[in-house]
């Protein structure tokens, strides 16, 4: 069925966000796709073009019901914007990274869920992080041990080429929108 949510998951440093603007930049001009800023308590940085929330106006969206999806991590709150919801129930594919803890939330309340998990080795996470050194990623060893099970529709590995995981994600994303 056309539209829905393509929810992107995986450990940090598996490239979710270098993929998805791969694929917004190459689904640009296809209406079928809807690529949401998120919501995050913290300001826009390089790895990430985010809205910045304050703490008060997380909380109170998420206390109103504001949101489409709303969890914290990290000690920061992120959301996916309502208007998303009613985009996917127009027919089409809103693609979003969120965490893999919220998955089995957003099954049970968004329409059309599919899992696109990211990944990548241990070593090459491991090397990503300490490259990346935001200060909010706090104890990287914590985050490479988190395990969080998830059951995906795709799994992509993007341990190499960031262009062939991309043409992976987006393969699957028109393969979902057809």
């Amino acid at each position: 069925m056309p539209g829905g949510f393509a929810l992107v998951v995986g450990p940090s440093g598996a490239g979710k966000d270098t993929l998805l603007r791969l694929a917004r930049d190459a689904l640009a001009g296809d209406p079928r796709f809807v690529f949401p800023r998120r919501l995050i308590t913290r300001a826009p940085s390089a790895h990430e073009d985010n809205v910045a929330l304050t703490e008060e106006a997380f909380s109170a969206g998420a206390a109103s019901g504001a949101f489409a999806l709303h969890w914290r991590a990290h000690g920061l709150g992120y959301a996916i914007p309502s208007e998303t919801v009613e985009q996917a129930w127009a027919g089409r594919v809103v693609v979003c990274n969120v965490s893999r803890r919220i998955v089995d939330e957003a099954r049970r309340t968004l329409p059309h869920v599919g899992v696109v998990a990211i990944t990548a080795a241990p070593d090459v996470l491991a090397q990503r992080l300490a490259a990346r050194a935001r200060p909010e990623d706090g104890d990287l060893r914590s985050r490479l041990d988190r395990v969080v099970p998830i059951k995906a529709a795709c799994t992509i590995w993007n341990d190499r080429d960031p262009g062939s995981a991309a043409a992976a994600l987006i393969a699957h994303l028109r393969e979902r929108a057809a």
